[in-house]
């Protein structure tokens, strides 16, 4: 045995339902290797036997030639002595606590598309193909290891043909969980609203009258991978509208699917970069500039400059645009503000208001999962703005150990949660905004899913210290652990410093809408220097009030008054741009409230700064959904304009101030002159980039730091983020942003385990 080595490798990552086993087999049979590979609690663990060289090709190969899906963080080797046995083999999974995730759902392969669409193959349309290479893992997974017995494909039996694929080292169905066909697997049927059948089951009947009711006008409500969508055709204003009025959604934008590229090119005027997002595996929604004369309807999405589109996400959906050859929209299957749907029964109860048909099937779904939404950013990485279907639950290293296994509760609105242990976090889909007892207990449900399969048992437990938030007292729930409250914009700059590997110190521009801060007040424009283990606040944006507090959110107009009253005091006259639409009696009421100080906090939001500004320039004074200012006075701007607006940076007792009044002012001076409104807003986001880059590069000068974060929701704004960042690196700061997370709420969870695992 002299001539032999033997070595077992632990493999690591995100290696299960992904097609490494029998990529492992092959690769060992390749090489003329003996030995065995089975999926475990902790991921994949491998022996092989051979020649010293064949055994160390192997090990070189091994993580560099891995399935797609597959994403290797990890190969750990132990030298074993040889044992002289013969042939390669999968061994059945071994069971323990898990310390792996299954990976994330994938699109449609090419070799399943061809497939699907090729009458002599016996898949020629079945609705619910998938291989090695595709399909659902995260929204069938009941248990790990991942193995068919522990989905909700384990009711499915495999037919012999499907049979002898799985076991089939050389297919590429060899061990894949969810292989089915028409004669075996997941049926989908047509019904009305009472759940009686119109469409017969079967491979083909269903999904195409499906398709024809969608062309004639029906509003059709699709159970896809990850929950249900509402459809229509996205032409047809009379049908969109009255989708837009059953769904009781007043303008947030609907998104659209469409067949191809093609179609997308037609609706929208994608780049490069936003046409390779459309074709990721994940198949995001992607959010793009509306393309002048673009074939949707005005209600698809009313006065927004962007369009929402993405591309079949599974063999269903895939059939159907086929069969429409159309746009559709395809919106959250739920009502406004709820969870979607994501069962049989609940969809029909839950629904029956707004979908006239369902396209149902009986392939059960474990956890609902919304469409991710992601923005293609100019010379830097892609920002997601909503990290679901796709990319969940993909685990996220941290650059330090957690010692106690760590549930982190998030924040409350765009909320997720996050379980660390180890060195590794996992951050949940997106579950939605806490603000009613149907998404609290889809958020309590997704938490003891996590914590059954990672068998993570928190003895910390980590909030945001808002005590009104719903995910804050579901952590004071809790029995028998640590609490840590953490600091809303604190767990915005750990996360973005712990996702880059990092623990800090660094100095943190921090824009959002609002937080609460350790003073007791509203903040939302910080200047913060820290790290992981703690963070201060070395600045701020000027604070001014929120008149009837969150009535100040939904009423853009009620700021504007506000900063006005910062800027002038007394009781300022309504601008120009606001006569006729707001009454001049409110107005003063307003005023004087903001004035006095009663029923209206004090905040240093750069969110309702961004809303002021749109209100005075007349493009909204009132929303009817989350940023909806903001995105607006962004896309409004003009590219080609360089100049700015007085933005001044002092200094003041408690650090360093953005003062925004000067800007106010100029705002609205220059809206009285005339000014083209673009040009406006053009200027007041290169004031807001320089003087946040100013204030960063003296604050990262008296620090003596050299890195910078920039991280919360309003970051989501492609022009400041990307002017803040270009006068930051000419400053010679080197700038991290978010990455792999979103910069709004949806990464609060995250850094608030960072924190954790660096104070406990």
């Amino acid at each position: 045995m002299a001539s032999r080595r033997r070595v077992r490798a632990r493999v690591e990552g995100t290696v299960q339902g992904v097609g490494f086993r029998p990529y492992v087999h092959g690769l060992a049979t390749d090489l003329g290797l003996s030995g065995f590979v089975l999926n475990d609690e902790r991921g994949v663990v491998v022996e092989v036997e051979a020649s010293p060289s064949a055994v160390e090709r192997f090990l070189e190969r091994l993580p560099v030639e891995a399935p797609v899906l597959a994403r290797v963080e990890s190969v750990r080797q132990e030298e074993l002595p040889p044992m002289g046995d013969g042939g390669f083999a999968i061994l059945e999974s071994s069971s323990g606590a898990a310390a792996t995730m299954v990976g994330p759902d994938a699109a449609v392969c090419g070799d399943c598309r061809e497939e699907l669409f090729d009458p002599a193959d016996r898949r020629f349309r079945y609705p619910f193909t998938n291989c090695t290479n595709c399909g659902p893992r995260f929204t069938i997974v009941d248990g790990i290891p991942y193995d068919r017995a522990r989905t909700t494909m384990a009711g499915f039996e495999m037919c012999r043909p499907c049979r002898a694929e799985y076991d089939n080292p050389g297919d590429r169905r060899f061990h894949a969980e969810a292989n089915a066909c028409a004669g075996c697997g997941p049926r989908a049927w047509l019904s009305d609203r009472a759940g009686v059948v119109i469409a017969p089951t079967g491979a083909d009947d269903a999904v195409a009258q499906t398709a024809a009711a969608l062309l004639d006008g029906t509003i059709v409500a699709i159970k896809g991978i990850g929950g249900f969508h509402l459809a229509c055709r996205a032409d047809d204003e009379d049908v969109v509208a009255r989708l837009r009025a059953r769904k009781r959604r007043e303008e947030k934008p609907f998104a659209l699917m469409v067949p191809d590229l093609e179609a997308v090119r037609a609706l929208v005027e994608a780049s490069a970069a936003e046409e390779a997002l459309l074709c990721d595996r994940q198949r995001p929604i992607v959010i793009a500039r509306r393309r002048p004369g673009a074939p949707a309807a005005p209600s698809v999405a009313p006065g927004s400059a962007d369009l929402g589109v993405m591309l079949p996400s599974s063999p269903l959906h895939e059939l159907l645009l086929a069969d429409t050859a159309t746009a559709l929209v395809m919106t959250s299957g739920n009502v406004s503000d709820e969870p979607i749907a994501y069962q049989n029964n609940e969809a029909l109860a839950r629904l029956g208001g707004i979908a006239d048909v369902f396209l149902l099937h009986d392939r059960p779904i474990r956890t609902r999962t919304d469409d991710s939404i992601v923005r293609a950013v100019h010379d830097r990485p892609p920002l997601l703005l909503r990290r679901s279907r796709g990319y969940v639950p993909d685990a996220l290293l941290l650059p330090l150990d957690t010692g106690s296994h760590v549930l982190a509760c998030g924040a409350e609105l765009k909320s997720t949660f996050c379980l660390a242990k180890g060195g590794r976090a996992w951050v949940s889909h997106h579950i939605g905004d806490l603000q009613n007892a149907e998404t609290l207990s889809s958020f309590r449900e997704g938490i003891s899913h996590f914590e059954r399969l990672l068998a993570v048992t928190p003895a910390v437990v980590a909030h945001d210290l808002h005590p009104d938030y719903l995910s804050s007292a579901y952590a004071l729930e809790r029995e028998g652990v640590r609490l840590v409250g953490v600091q809303h914009h604190h767990a915005h700059l750990a996360a973005c410093l712990a996702e880059h590997g990092e623990t800090g110190p660094a100095v943190g521009v921090i824009f959002d809408g609002t937080g609460f801060g350790t003073d007791g007040t509203v903040w939302g424009g910080e200047i913060l220097v820290g790290g992981l283990a703690g963070a201060t606040r070395a600045g701020r944006l000027h604070p001014v009030r929120m008149p009837g507090g969150e009535a100040a959110i939904r009423e853009p107009w009620r700021m504007a008054c506000a900063w006005l009253v910062a800027t002038q005091g007394g009781v300022p006259p309504v601008p120009h741009t606001l006569e006729g639409r707001i009454d001049s009696a409110r107005w003063r009421a307003i005023a004087q409230i903001a004035g006095s100080g009663l029923s209206s906090p004090a905040t240093s939001s750069a969110g309702r700064l961004f809303d002021a500004v749109a209100a005075l320039l007349g493009l909204r004074t009132h929303v009817t959904f989350e940023g909806q200012a903001a995105a607006l006075l962004e896309a409004s701007v003009d590219p080609a304009e360089r100049g700015s607006l007085p933005m001044p940076v002092e200094r003041g007792d408690e650090g360093l101030v953005i003062d925004a009044r000067e800007t106010i002012r100029a705002v609205v001076a220059q809206a009285e002159a005339g000014v083209p409104t673009g040009v406006i807003a053009a200027r007041f986001h290169n004031a807001l980039a320089g003087a946040a880059a100013h204030a960063c590069a003296a604050t990262a000068a008296d620090a003596d730091m050299g890195t910078v974060v920039l991280s919360g929701g309003v970051f989501q704004n492609r022009v400041l983020l990307d002017r803040t960042s270009r006068c930051l690196e000419r400053a010679g700061l080197r700038v991290l942003v978010p990455e792999r997370l979103p910069p709004n709420d949806g990464g609060v969870s995250y850094g608030q385990a960072a924190v954790a695992a660096a104070t406990t």
